[in-house]
């Protein structure tokens, strides 16, 4: 049996790395009421997607010329939030680190958004051994450029590598690229998830390389 061992973990980076969804579905219901009266819950049905994505299904045709004062009102939005880590994630990184597993932040967010993230996190980029925004990728989530692109940085093949994902989109793009996939519960719920991802969880506590690598079926260094 050919033996696989982990050697790259990449992560999503909202709801995933920071418990921020709650934050997010605030801005975007209060754009959808203004917007979108006649369909309410529309911030719900839009998690996961992208900002261009958003924009192409929802704010085109007679809105086109509101797409720029909405992406105002978020930069703006996004340089107030709160940064909070997913619990036990930072102890879970440090482990992977310690057993040589490279790192990186997979994401859809630009870097004006990440400019955001630096000021609030001083802390994060020493986190990461890469870090790649929606500028580093041709195409978006589902498709699975984004984590191909990210193993190639990484200088990994896919099946060394598992994508840690809560949206739908996230999930089909980790999937698709052939890497193992957790499914973090912060986004969708379990009979979401599961279908989509090899393992499903609520946040890191507990969670240690030695686990993840037997829950996956990666080699365990001896």
């Amino acid at each position: 049996m050919h033996e696989r061992r982990l050697k790259a973990a990449l992560f999503d980076l909202d709801g995933v790395v920071f418990d921020t969804e709650a934050q997010y579905t605030v801005f975007w219901g209060e754009q959808c009421r203004l917007y979108h009266p006649e369909h309410p819950g529309l911030e719900q049905e839009i998690k996961g997607s992208t900002l261009t994505q958003i924009y192409d299904q929802w704010f085109s045709g007679p809105l086109l010329n509101e797409q720029p004062v909405i992406t105002e009102r978020l930069n703006a939005y996004e340089r107030q939030m709160s940064y909070d880590y997913i619990e036990g994630f930072i102890a879970f990184v440090d482990d992977l680190h310690k057993h040589g597993v490279k790192t990186a932040v997979v994401t859809s967010s630009n870097r004006p958004k990440m400019e955001s993230v630096y000021r609030k996190r001083p802390d994060f980029k020493h986190l990461f051994d890469a870090i790649l925004t929606s500028e580093d990728f041709q195409q978006s989530k589902p498709h699975p450029d984004c984590y191909l692109t990210a193993a190639r940085r990484l200088g990994v093949v896919p099946d060394e590598c598992v994508v840690f994902e809560d949206s739908v989109n996230g999930l089909h793009s980790g999937l698709d690229a052939k890497m193992k996939v957790v499914g973090l519960l912060t986004t969708n719920p379990v009979d979401v998830v599961a279908p989509l991802s090899d393992v499903q969880v609520k946040d890191y506590v507990g969670m240690t390389y030695d686990t993840l690598s037997q829950s996956l079926h990666f080699t365990i260094d001896s």
